[in-house]
């Protein structure tokens, strides 16, 4: 599931337990059409196809939409379709009656009827195998599934929600996917976007792991500081929301911010975008070098601090040489040389050669 993990135990019995929907929708235009849909489909019965990459927070919707429904009271059951292999997963889903194959020796309920007046979530739909896929297709189009081995039919009323990171019209032109199965849960789509579509929900979704975190290890860590959460907007985050929680997990763990800094650079070494704050009438070319100079540096002073000034390890966490690492030092203008101000800051202080480096007379690395 996308976001919090430390909620997943507790969201199983208790959808009151889902994060509150200001952190769930955040701000952005992007998570306001989300929200108009679920708003828009929550109180029907039809299916919601979630789509977006993994670590979006298609579960985390699943369970809203199903907590926003009139059938809110009923069961949440999720089926975690490419988990386990296809013959255990349609037992799981259709269930069996006792007998007449080997180990059939009780009646095994179904998923389906755990979401008698529910919600059944079929996450990640696009990797179910195609045996399977004809089945649901007899379900949506009849209404009825049979057991995996009767062909005695019930009928259940209960909403199915799919989730897939999938890209279903591929797969429905390469054949991987059935086009009439695509078409019964394709009957509304919400598409969840990146992290890195949404960078003004980051401050709230990082401080609400931040809270949570704290309150799970009782851990007295510091506020995020207004500079690491620029850091944090510029990141690109490949890993989305769940790559965001995983690293607050870190820094209240270690309370460090140099350790948050360290694991972005060594991750994606100056993969910064423009900030989008800059308007629309100054060059192209002046947000990225005022991005340089103001994000890059502190993040690469950061790295330093975090290896004690040792370039030629700070090269290797950010796995480049250590050429590179003087030319990029150069470019957002720290020093060659080591200087100690009277009053130093940590995001201003240059950093100069630590162990394992010396300097030559005028100051510059050897």
């Amino acid at each position: 599931m996308s976001f919090p993990a430390l909620l997943r135990s507790a969201m199983d019995s208790n959808e009151s337990s889902l994060p509150p929907e200001h952190i769930i929708f955040g701000q952005s235009q992007a998570m306001r059409v989300v929200q108009q849909k679920v708003e828009m489909v929550a109180r029907t019965d039809v299916p919601v196809l979630v789509r977006g990459d993994s670590g979006t927070g298609k579960e985390v919707l699943a369970r809203l939409i199903h907590r926003r429904s009139p059938w809110a009271a009923a069961p949440f059951v999720k089926v975690n379709c490419p988990a386990v292999p296809a013959v255990v997963l349609e037992t799981q889903l259709f269930g069996y009656e006792r007998g007449p194959f080997p180990g059939a020796f009780d009646t095994r309920i179904r998923q389906v009827d755990r979401a008698n007046r529910g919600t059944l979530l079929l996450d990640e739909i696009g990797e179910l195998e195609p045996a399977l896929q004809a089945k649901l297709v007899q379900f949506f189009q009849g209404g009825q599934i049979g057991r995996a081995n009767t062909e005695q039919d019930t009928q259940l009323p209960f909403r199915i929600v799919c989730a897939t990171k999938c890209d279903l019209e591929h797969g429905v032109r390469t054949g991987a996917f059935r086009l009439d199965l695509f078409y019964c849960i394709n009957v509304v789509s919400i598409f969840l976007p990146l992290l890195r579509e949404r960078v003004e929900d980051i401050p709230a979704l990082a401080n609400y792991f931040l809270a949570c975190y704290r309150e799970k290890y009782h851990s007295q860590a510091y506020p995020l500081p207004p500079r690491l959460i620029q850091i944090l907007q510029q990141y690109d985050w490949p890993g989305n929301i769940r790559e965001l929680e995983n690293l607050i997990n870190r820094y209240v763990i270690l309370e460090s911010e140099e350790a948050i800094v360290s694991e972005l650079a060594s991750r994606s070494p100056i993969r910064l975008v423009p900030d989008p704050s800059y308007t629309a009438s100054v060059s192209p070319k002046k947000p990225v070098a005022r991005a340089v100079d103001n994000r890059e540096r502190q993040a690469i002073l950061k790295l330093l601090r975090a290896n004690h000034g040792n370039r030629k390890q700070a090269a290797r966490v950010l796995n480049i040489s250590y050429r590179a690492l003087l030319h990029k030092l150069k470019e957002v203008g720290v020093p060659p040389k080591r200087v100690r101000p009277v009053e130093s800051s940590p995001l201003t202080d240059p950093v100069g050669a630590g162990p394992g480096e010396s300097t030559n007379g005028n100051g510059s690395s050897r």
